[in-house]
């Protein structure tokens, strides 16, 4: 069973997550967790992981790949981002994967976390409002267009396939 606007794909995930300065024991919200894939690499230095999406069939899968994982650190959380996180206490970082309503879940983000918070978008709109938000909460630092290209054989010689683009935008909260 694939998943809609997911997996991350690995190299990505590599950039996202150095970007987001994970320190051991640090706790994370990872938004629109998807397929957990995010969630699972930082709980490998996290203390705890709160993983939150709003789609049903994004948490079941998150679920079985985080049983798979055998990751007792991570917490799943079925619902908007939004109303989820009044739920949790203070973070020392968080990724964005997919948000439907980016300006909301920042203005959250800002007021719970003490560190980074990471923005992986696609579309040029959500860059846009992204980058006006953080710039309106006084958090952004960066955005950086990633562009990666696998190879693979052709007629007997290797050519390279681009994988879609992402955008990886950084905001640090301060304080």
């Amino acid at each position: 069973m694939g998943l809609r606007g997911g997996p991350t794909q690995d190299e990505i995930m590599a950039v996202s997550l150095f970007k987001l300065g994970i320190r051991d024991g640090d706790v994370m919200a990872d938004i629109g967790c998807g397929t957990g894939k995010i969630a699972i690499r930082a709980s490998e230095r996290c203390s705890h992981v709160y993983a939150i999406d709003r789609r049903s069939e994004a948490v079941a899968y998150a679920r079985r790949e985080i049983a798979g994982a055998g990751k007792e650190n991570i917490t799943l959380l079925h619902g908007d981002a939004t109303e989820v996180l009044d739920e949790i206490d203070a973070l020392d970082c968080a990724f964005v994967g997919g948000s439907g309503n980016i300006e909301t879940v920042l203005a959250h983000l800002a007021d719970k976390v003490r560190g980074r918070i990471v923005v992986n978008a696609v579309l040029l709109d959500t860059v846009s409002r992204t980058i006006r938000t953080m710039k309106e909460l006084g958090i952004f630092t960066e955005a950086l267009h990633v562009q990666v290209s696998r190879s693979h054989e052709l007629a007997g010689d290797m050519m390279f396939t681009p994988i879609h683009p992402v955008f990886v935008i950084v905001g640090e909260v301060r304080g």
